[in-house]
C-alpha cells in the first residue's frame, strides 16, 4: 500500500479499494494537497463527497424523467378524449346529462361490432374478427371507456384491454385455472385461506375486460346473484366464526343496486366475527357515474369498508375516475389498486412508475401486480416472470415505498397468492446477514 509523510503526518491510502468504493475524487483531491504542502480540507471534501452522491442520485431516475411525459394520463390528454366523446354523444344523440348517469352508460354500453367499426376508424377485417371472437366470449365497453380509446393508436392500451381480438381464439389456457369450481363451500362462495373468502354477487361489468380471469361466468346475459344464493353465502359466514374478512365481487359488486349491496353490507355487519368487509370493483376505472353521493353516503355507515378497484394504465386516470376516487376516499374508503400486468398494455417499468405515482396523487395506494393468470383465450397478454420482478426492481428506491406494490403469482388450482420479490438476501450465516440495496451495493448487518 503506498505511503505518503509530510511533515510529522503520515498517511496510507489503498488505491484499489478507492477506486472501487467510488472515492476517486477524494484520493485525488488528497495527493494534490500532499504535493502542494497542504493539508485536506475534510470539510469540502465532505461537501464534494455529498454533492457527488446527489448527482448519482438524479442520475439513477434520469431515464425515468426523459420518458415520463410522453406517458400521458387521461387527464394530461384530456382534449383527445373529450373529442372521442363528443364523437360518442353525436351517435347516440345524447346529452351531457346523459353521460353523468350510470345508468344510460350501462344501458348503451356498445355490443356490436358496426358501432365499434363506427366509432373506432375498424376496417371490414378488424369487424368480422371482432363478431367472430364475440360468438365465444361476449364483450360489452361503457361509452365513458370507449372515449378513453384512441382510434389513431392501433396499439392503444385500453382499446387492448376492452375490444375483443382474433387472438382471444387461441387454444391455450383453461376456463377455470383458479379452480373456483371445486374451491367454494357453497355456491357464488370462494374459499382458499382459513378467515376470509369471495362472495361472487353479479356477472355484470362496466367493460368486460378482455383478460378476465372469470369470463366462463359472463355468460350470454347480465345476471345478478339470486337473493337466495346470496342468503346462503352470508349463512355461511354466520355459521363459520373463523372468517373474520369477507370480499364482495362479481363481475363488478358495485353494479349492484344500492339497496341490495345494502341489505348485503347490513347483514354482514350484524354478524360479530365479520370484521372487515371488502368491495371488488372496477367502476371507478371504467364507469365512475357510478360512484355517486348516495352510494357514498350509504357505504360509510358500514365501516371498515376497504375497495380494491383496477387501473391498468395511466391513460385511465380521467378527471371523471379522479372524482370517483376521491368521493369515495371522503368516505373514509381506503382505496387499493390490483393492477395486473399485461403484454403489450403495461409491461413496461417506466408505464407502471408512471401509473403509481399518479394513483397516489388521486389517493389509491397501489397494492398488488398480478401476474396474468393462464385463462383461456388470454394467452396473448401473458408475461415472462422476469419482467414482473424487473419493474418492482425499477421501482424500489427510484420511487417511493407507497408507490411498490407486491408482485403476485397466484397458484394453479386455488393454492394462494405467492409473492415475488428481487433477490436482496444474499446470505444469513450464524452471525452476520449479506444483503443488497436498491442500488445493488452489498452490504451486511450482524445476525
Amino acid at each position: 500500500m503506498p505511503f505518503f509523510k509530510r511533515g510529522r503526518y503520515s498517511f496510507a491510502f489503498d488505491f484499489k479499494a478507492a477506486k472501487f468504493r467510488g472515492y476517486g475524487v477524494w484520493l485525488l483531491l488528497f495527493l494534490a494537497n500532499i504535493s502542494k504542502g497542504g493539508l485536506i480540507d475534510m470539510e469540502k471534501l465532505n461537501v464534494i463527497n455529498t454533492n457527488e452522491r446527489f448527482e448519482k442520485l438524479k442520475e439513477a431516475i434520469k431515464d425515468y424523467l426523459e420518458v415520463r411525459d410522453t406517458i400521458k394520463t387521461g387527464i394530461e390528454d384530456e382534449e383527445r378524449i373529450e373529442y372521442q366523446k363528443r364523437k360518442i354523444l353525436s351517435y347516440f344523440r345524447a346529452s351531457e346529462k346523459d353521460w353523468a348517469n350510470y345508468k344510460w352508460q350501462l344501458k348503451n354500453r356498445v355490443t356490436s361490432s358496426k358501432i365499434l367499426k363506427e366509432l373506432l376508424n375498424l376496417n371490414e377485417k378488424e369487424a368480422q374478427q371482432i363478431e367472430e371472437v364475440a360468438k365465444v366470449y361476449r364483450f360489452a365497453i361503457s361509452p365513458y371507456y370507449l372515449s378513453l380509446i384512441d382510434p389513431d393508436d392501433p396499439s392503444c392500451p385500453i382499446k387492448k384491454q376492452s375490444v375483443p381480438s382474433s387472438f382471444e381464439l387461441i387454444e391455450k389456457g383453461e376456463l377455470d385455472p383458479m379452480d373456483e369450481e371445486h374451491t367454494s363451500p357453497t355456491k357464488i362462495v370462494t374459499q382458499r385461506y382459513p378467515d376470509r373468502l369471495i362472495i361472487k354477487v353479479t356477472n355484470i361489468c362496466g367493460m368486460f375486460c378482455r383478460f378476465c380471469q372469470r369470463r366462463r361466468l359472463i355468460g350470454e346475459t347480465d345476471t345478478h346473484a339470486s337473493l337466495d344464493d346470496i342468503t346462503d353465502a352470508i349463512e355461511y359466514v354466520a355459521k363459520n366464526p373463523h372468517i373474520r374478512d369477507v370480499l364482495i365481487t362479481g363481475g363488478d359488486a358495485l353494479l349492484l343496486s344500492d339497496e341490495i349491496l345494502e341489505w348485503i353490507l347490513r347483514s354482514l355487519r350484524q354478524i360479530p366475527h365479520v370484521e372487515i368487509i371488502r368491495i371488488g370493483t372496477r367502476a371507478p376505472v371504467t364507469l365512475p357515474q357510478r360512484i355517486t353521493k348516495e352510494l357514498v353516503d350509504m357505504l360509510k355507515k358500514y365501516h371498515p369498508i376497504y375497495i380494491n378497484t383496477h387501473f391498468n394504465y395511466p391513460r385511465e386516470i380521467t378527471k371523471e375516475s379522479k372524482k370517483a376516487c376521491e368521493m369515495l376516499s371522503d368516505a373514509g374508503v381506503p382505496l387499493g389498486n390490483q393492477m395486473v400486468l399485461l403484454n403489450g398494455v403495461n409491461n413496461d417499468k417506466y408505464i407502471v412508475r408512471k401509473l403509481n405515482q399518479e394513483l397516489l396523487k388521486i389517493r389509491v395506494k397501489p397494492y398488488y401486480i398480478f401476474h396474468p393468470k393462464r385463462v383461456k383465450g388470454t394467452s396473448h397478454f401473458w408475461v415472462a416472470i422476469e419482467e414482473g420482478i424487473e419493474i418492482i426492481e425499477s421501482l424500489r428506491g427510484r420511487t417511493s415505498g407507497m408507490a411498490v406494490p407486491t408482485y403476485i403469482v397466484n397458484a394453479p388450482k386455488g393454492k394462494g397468492k405467492t409473492p415475488i420479490l428481487p433477490n436482496y438476501l444474499l446470505y444469513v450465516g450464524k452471525d452476520k446477514v449479506l444483503l443488497r440495496n436498491w442500488e445493488g451495493e452489498v452490504f451486511e448487518i450482524e445476525n
